[in-house]
């Protein structure tokens, strides 16, 4: 398993750098000292776990679900002889706009998220209401039969209106990986020039998914993208033109579909909350605001007579 990074995200940054230092003439193990001397942690942390014995690719990609992309674009690349740099600047591209679509996301997110959080404290709110305005709502929510009841209900309707807002704040949050990452390693393949049916194979095995085992989390499952990339390579086969740059069009199309999806979401959660706030929410405000007085009033009522 990936370990967990305490410290910042810098994978787009140091890809980049270390495309440069490539791109520069230097060589890929020396340009990994050159930036784990620097002070870059994923750098040294790699290059610790490469002199352990493992091999640069897999040591790259053992840093986390990020640098899997890393990695399996260095593996694609260093099996057919495509440049290095290029691939790392290709992959770190695409960390980059999964990062800005993430933030987006988030952006958005925010306040529905918020107004859900701050909607589930109404119950607690009723129950001070009570209180303030001098009904014994504590007593009478622990002291009867009636208002246990009343108290049992609320809290439950409480805890899975809490819950049905987090699913649904979660839902409605980016997928984890790098959309269109596969269309980017067949790209980098083919730029090797090896043939189609090699470079498809390549991107495969680089994100784990040949013989039927398991898309890595780098990869976004997406079966729109799965069939967009299926009719940019018959588009190339029948118009014989080269599928590269087909393909690195497709995935930045790809990216630009997942912000627009992740925008979509946050609009529509807005909307979805409010079925928690009707169904939960307000019922537990009723339940431990609204019944114990009503409770407390009928009690004073039959002792005064």
């Amino acid at each position: 398993m990936p370990r967990r990074r305490a410290h910042a995200d810098r994978t787009p940054e140091v890809a980049l750098r270390l495309a440069v230092l490539l791109q520069a003439g230097v060589a890929p193990a020396p340009a990994w000292r050159f930036l784990a001397d620097s002070g870059e942690r994923d750098a040294a942390e790699i290059l610790h776990v490469h002199a352990a014995g493992a091999d640069l690719g897999a040591a790259i990609g053992s840093q986390g679900v990020r640098w899997q992309a890393v990695g399996a674009a260095w593996q694609v690349a260093t099996s057919v002889g495509a440049p290095l740099a290029d691939a790392l600047r290709s992959v770190a591209s695409a960390l980059r706009d999964a990062d800005d679509c993430r933030d987006e996301v988030r952006v958005a997110l925010a306040e529905p998220a918020s107004t859900a959080r701050l909607m589930s404290w109404l119950p607690l709110v009723a129950v001070l209401l009570g209180l303030a305005l001098g009904f014994d709502t504590l007593g009478v929510l622990t002291g009867t039969p009636g208002g246990v009841a009343c108290l049992v209900v609320g809290v439950v309707l409480t805890v899975l209106a809490r819950r049905w807002n987090a699913r649904l704040v979660r839902s409605a949050g980016p997928p984890p990986g790098v959309p269109g990452l596969r269309a980017e390693l067949t790209a980098i393949a083919l730029s090797g020039g090896v043939s189609l049916e090699r470079a498809r194979r390549l991107a495969a095995d680089a994100l784990g998914t040949a013989d039927d085992r398991p898309v890595r989390a780098v990869a976004v499952p997406d079966t729109s993208e799965e069939a967009d990339l299926e009719r940019i390579l018959g588009l190339s086969r029948d118009a014989g033109v080269p599928a590269a740059e087909l393909l690195r069009a497709a995935a930045a199309i790809a990216r630009h579909r997942a912000r627009t999806d992740g925008r979509m979401r946050a609009a529509r959660l807005a909307a979805s909350l409010l079925l928690p706030l009707g169904v939960c929410v307000l019922p537990a405000f009723i339940v431990l605001g609204v019944a114990p007085m009503l409770i407390s009033i009928l009690s004073s009522t039959s002792l005064g007579l």
